[in-house]
């Protein structure tokens, strides 16, 4: 119903009106559904493109391999060899292009995004989406964290209920799973999410469906304090990390020395290196808790009343937890030592 009174007239020009406005959103439309025929096309067509010189240039790569082999550097005229060089450059500078080209096209979802989303196209197609994607990612990690840290402290020191630890559990699960189809979706968006900070996510969604099925009894409720102690402090950890990466990070891209999609990790990487090692203590104790955590379940393990086989397997996966965080800080400490010495040591 009309909120004014309106006479014939004044509806009729106002329909009239109605209908100029729906042809135009008509033509708008079909407009859109034309463009984006055409941008289909063009993506399919730049992919096709990409794909093809890949292969001439991994081919030009084979041809001056056996050119150097066949010719070496003392035949070679002066030119030539620099002329090798110059071309051997170029092609890994094309690679990497080739890379930046491909974070705005769409591809093959792999293994993991098929089973959980089928061939669904996750490919966001301009800058503005891909960085409010990956911000949204961060909120997520930090809110997430709040929250696990209130429900830890929650089942440590107010109540003792099995039910609320099985929800705790089951938020765990939960966290674990969204992020690696979120970090899978950040890595075909352009993200350098690599090695160990992607694989540790995978073992923590395992290890926390462990727990989500331990049995109420004797073991469970002496492991239980050690357990939500460790995600307390796993959470505040967590927390400092995000506070000071995501500014480190912000002053880093804003020099240029970062990618724009490079995120927060529960770990320390080599761009770390320049003002957070005073994060380093806090992520070996917490490492080595992993450990003490591993040795303690697995004492457990041989005790004669021990029938629960998610003792042996949670001492497995914090024995897989401690030794990929470890070595992979250690390898990343040591790299930069071994880079720049003076450097690290000043820090």
């Amino acid at each position: 119903m009309l909120f004014s009174p309106m006479g014939f007239p004044e509806c009729l020009r106002e329909w009239e009106d109605l209908e100029k406005s729906f042809h135009q959103i008509q033509d708008t439309h079909r407009l859109y559904k034309q463009k984006l025929e055409d941008v289909t096309k063009l993506q399919d067509s730049c992919s096709g493109a990409i794909a093809r010189q890949r292969k001439k240039l991994e081919e030009l790569t084979a041809s001056l391999g056996e050119c150097k082999q066949n010719h070496p550097a003392v035949q070679l005229n002066p030119e030539d060899v620099d002329a090798i060089a110059e071309m051997e450059s170029s092609i890994k500078e094309r690679a990497d292009t080739f890379s930046e080209m491909e974070a705005f096209l769409p591809k093959k979802n792999g293994l993991y995004l098929s089973l959980v989303l089928g061939n669904v196209n996750v490919t966001l197609l301009n800058k503005q989406s891909k960085f409010a994607y990956k911000d949204e990612y961060e909120k997520f990690k930090l809110v997430l964290t709040v929250i696990l840290f209130v429900f830890s402290f929650t089942c440590r020191l107010l109540f003792s209920y099995r039910a609320l630890d099985a929800l705790f559990n089951f938020l765990m699960v939960w966290y674990y799973c969204t992020l690696t189809i979120r970090e899978t979706i950040l890595i075909s968006n352009g993200s350098r999410i690599k090695g160990w900070w992607v694989l540790h996510h995978y073992v923590s969604a395992f290890q926390s469906g462990v727990m989500l099925t331990w049995p109420e009894g004797a073991l469970y409720q002496m492991f239980r304090n050690q357990f939500l102690t460790y995600c307390l402090y796993q959470s505040v950890v967590h927390f400092l990390q995000y506070y000071y990466q995501s500014g480190c990070l912000y002053r880093l891209r804003a020099l240029g020395e970062k990618h724009n999609m490079d995120i927060t990790v529960e770990g320390f990487q080599s761009w770390m290196w320049r003002g957070l090692t005073f994060l380093l203590p806090f992520l070996f104790f917490g490492h080595f808790w992993q450990l003490y955590n591993s040795v303690t379940l697995f004492q457990m393990f041989q005790l004669p009343e021990c029938k629960e086989w998610q003792v042996v397997m949670c001492s497995c996966s914090y024995l897989v937890l401690f030794l990929g965080n470890f070595f992979t800080t250690v390898g990343v400490v040591y790299e930069k030592y071994m880079n720049n010495p003076d450097k690290a040591k000043s820090l």
